[in-house]
């Protein structure tokens, strides 16, 4: 049997009406790329429903099938956060459990992964994107205005339910993140931009697949504050700096004993750093110990322009 090759993240927050044709929407794709070379990483971000149940119904005949779940409903961005945590291979793509956006561009977005550490999905066409109705593509060009007004962000489709990442990219960006909620893509894709992250978007087509758990109007309640607060926030993370040659089976020999996972390395000429989520603090401290590291915060700063490697 061969070892997976690509990660593929998807969030679910009551999807157990849904996953099962979500399924049948990606099974022509896991055949073009591999069932047996393809690892799901299912969170449950606090279902009340029976999504937990319908996904080891749908998904647990799968070899390489895992599900993590939240105690209670964190938001998405914390469950596509915890998703790229929990990956383990060179690619990852994150997908919404009702695969809306096509999975036949899943091929593509794994190929643009090869020259791009994000190659997120794009809907947009001549600049626009063109919903259902007038109504959400004239609610869609205001969010746009919105973003670029707070972050200067050029993206047009920030809110594609399909983006790929190299895994120690897409892990560093979640442990920076901070937002749970509707703009969570905003910020990665800001962050992203901070760290001069190259960033290859991918064409992709999409269809309106009714019954989804996001809506806008209660969203946009939290959406102004939360776009105000992106360029004001402090972006940090515990690491621990260590020489800049230290072996990736010393820090994963240190993970191991300090029960910490999900770290990236970072490196340049002089130094590496061994990044780890916001609530990694304390087995940092085992880690520094077990390395002959030291122990501090990081910024935004000293992370860009180094070699991030997945732990």
């Amino acid at each position: 049997m061969a070892s997976p090759a690509q990660s593929l993240v998807i969030p679910a927050f009551n999807e157990a009406a849904r996953l099962a044709a979500g399924f049948e929407r990606l099974r022509p794709t896991l055949d073009i790329i591999g069932v047996d070379r393809t690892e799901i990483v299912m969170v449950d971000d606090g279902s009340t429903d029976t999504t937990m149940r319908v996904a080891h119904q749908v998904y647990g005949h799968l070899e390489h099938f895992r599900l993590v779940q939240h105690p209670h409903n964190m938001g998405k961005g914390a469950a596509v956060r915890t998703g790229l945590a929990h990956a383990r291979y060179p690619k990852v793509i994150v997908a919404d459990a009702d695969m809306s956006i096509r999975p036949e561009h899943f091929v593509n977005i794994l190929d643009a992964l090869d020259r791009a550490p994000m190659a997120p999905g794009s809907r947009a066409l001549d600049g626009k994107i063109l919903y259902e109705t007038m109504t959400r593509s004239l609610s869609g060009t205001a969010f746009h205005t919105l973003v670029h007004h707070y972050t200067k962000l050029a993206v047009r489709d920030t809110q594609c339910g399909c983006k790929g990442f190299q895994l120690a990219t897409g892990r560093l960006l979640a442990h920076l993140g901070m937002i749970t909620g509707f703009v969570y893509d905003v910020e990665l894709f800001y962050l992203a931009c901070l760290l001069d992250i190259d960033i290859e978007p991918v064409s992709v087509t999409w269809d309106d697949i009714g019954g989804s758990t996001v809506h806008f109007a209660n969203a946009k309640r939290r959406l102004l504050s939360d776009l105000r607060g992106i360029p004001r926030t402090t972006y940090q993370c515990p690491a621990v700096e260590v020489d800049a040659h230290v072996t990736l089976e010393d820090v994963r020999r240190a993970a191991i004993e300090a029960r910490a996972a999900g770290l990236v390395v970072a490196r340049n000429d002089d130094t590496a750093l061994v990044v780890g989520p916001r609530d990694s603090a304390v087995a940092a401290v085992g880690i520094a110990q077990s390395l002959g590291g030291r122990l501090r915060a990081t910024s935004l700063g000293e992370l860009k322009g180094r070699t991030l490697e997945a732990v």
